[in-house]
């Protein structure tokens, strides 16, 4: 049997059109996070399992919705996701093979209403699909997560759809807080930022992004999320300093 599993917090715009592309599952988790809009009822009408649990990390939250299933094999979904009928019939086949206990699968990310094809957003291969009683993850990796999976691998070939991000500020604002986390994750392994960490690692980036990655093949939209990767690099050494600081004032 397989479970899709969602991560949700407040994702009533988007939850419906995820759940409508997961008809074909029999078992759907909805793990939510204490929303307080209209997602647990959209998931309830869509005939979902609603669990709720208080955030800490992705991980943590990750791990804590695999308990929840006794599913031989799991999907994770991110709500802003859809799954195409060619997927489906791709991983149905899959969960068939008895050597992979993991399948990567490739993901189309809209961002800004455009496919971005380049710029590290493609093939953007996620370790989504999985033998539950082999996985878990990395309790250190509170942001990006990693599966620490027992046994060999496999990919996909049908993408996963991902309707990633309206407009620059919800990039900025949903990057925000993915550099609070990865910064956390910095300062904990005992990282601290140097004066040319704030310049550096963002043009690392820049560069990273637009020319080795080819963001250029993408035009404007190649050349702005370049920016606004480098941009999210100066916030992550940004934050890690926040919490040197904060560390030298409780001392």
């Amino acid at each position: 049997m397989l479970t899709v599993i969602i991560l949700t917090l407040n994702e009533e715009t988007t939850l419906p059109q995820c759940l409508d592309s997961l008809s074909w599952s029999e078992d759907k988790l909805v793990f939510d996070s204490g929303s307080t809009d209209r997602t647990c009822d959209i998931a309830r009408e869509y005939g979902a399992r609603v669990v709720q649990r208080s955030f800490d990390n992705y991980a943590a939250q990750r791990n804590a919705a695999l308990c929840e299933t006794e599913s031989e094999w799991v999907l994770f979904i991110d709500a802003d996701e859809t799954v195409g009928s060619e997927l489906v019939n791709e991983i149905h086949v899959a969960i068939q093979h008895q050597h992979q206990v993991g399948w990567m699968i490739p993901r189309h990310n809209y961002i800004f209403g455009k496919l971005i094809l380049n710029a590290g957003w493609y093939p953007d291969y996620q370790l989504r699909l999985f033998k539950r009683e082999l996985g878990s993850y990395f309790v250190d990796r509170h942001v990006h997560e990693l599966l620490d999976l027992k046994g060999p691998l496999g990919k996909l070939h049908n993408p996963i759809i991902h309707e990633n991000y309206v407009d620059v500020s919800e990039f900025i604002s949903k990057q925000r807080t993915y550099a609070k986390h990865e910064a956390n994750m910095l300062h904990n392994q005992g990282v601290v930022p140097r004066v040319h960490n704030y310049w550096l690692q963002p043009i690392r980036q820049f560069l990273w992004r637009y020319i080795t990655l080819a963001g250029w093949r993408s035009g404007y939209h190649g050349l702005l999320l370049s920016v606004l990767m480098a941009y999210s690099q100066y916030m992550v050494y940004k934050q890690l300093s926040i919490l040197g600081d904060s560390d030298i004032e409780s001392s």
